[in-house]
């Protein structure tokens, strides 16, 4: 195996170890000792890697938005609409249901390193502008992928008081542009004959 292969192999071994081990023990327990004991690699060959603890926070965030950027989604959208909406929503349900999940890394950021958050905030910054590109209804897309994210947090952190199965119907609403078009579409309806009503009723006042 040459040097690249070699140094790119320990890197994910690294990155999936921190993983297991934020996801297992917490953020505070992840320490180059306990990267090299659940990896099987020499701390050196880690810190090699990785010279500091803020480089393996970094790489993890790294890692999660490839897998939010690049990953195919996990499943489109029935009308092929809001397609970027969709992704997003279906990699956040896959997320939630992973047990050593990649969107542990956030937590590990946020407690040992809040500034490495700027990664995060820059490529949700980026999806939001795709989303709202692709959008009818630009705010109603940024809230379904708001809300997504927020079951994703709740269920990530113990405070969601949501079984599995009904975060799943939940996602699975989120992820339905029929549903939210036809409504979007009934509210329009419903607006109309009003604003004529009151038209007519300014127009007869005036005669």
């Amino acid at each position: 195996m040459d040097n690249p292969s070699r140094s790119e192999r320990t890197r994910q071994a690294v990155i999936q170890a921190a993983l297991a081990i934020i996801a297992r023990d917490g953020p505070g327990k992840l320490t180059f000792d306990a990267i090299a004991r659940e990896s099987g690699l020499s701390k050196g060959g880690v810190m090699h890697q990785f010279p500091t603890k803020v480089d393996v926070l970094k790489a993890l965030l790294e890692h999660q938005i490839r897998y939010f950027d690049d990953a195919p989604p996990a499943r489109a959208s029935k009308s092929g609409a809001e397609n970027a909406l969709t992704e997003q929503i279906a990699r956040l349900r896959e997320v939630s249901h992973q047990p050593y999940s990649i969107a542990h890394a956030i937590v590990a950021a946020l407690v040992e390193e809040p500034e490495l958050l700027a990664l995060s905030r820059e490529t949700s910054a980026r999806n939001a502008e795709r989303i709202k590109a692709e959008a009818d209804d630009a705010e109603l897309a940024l809230l379904r992928w708001m809300a997504g994210q927020g079951l994703l947090l709740s269920a990530m952190f113990g405070m969601s008081p949501f079984s599995e199965a009904e975060r799943e119907r939940l996602f699975r609403r989120l992820m339905d542009d029929e549903k939210w078009t036809s409504m979007a579409n009934a509210k329009q309806r419903s607006v109309k004959p009003r604003a004529a009503r009151s038209s007519a009723g300014r127009k007869s006042g005036k005669s």
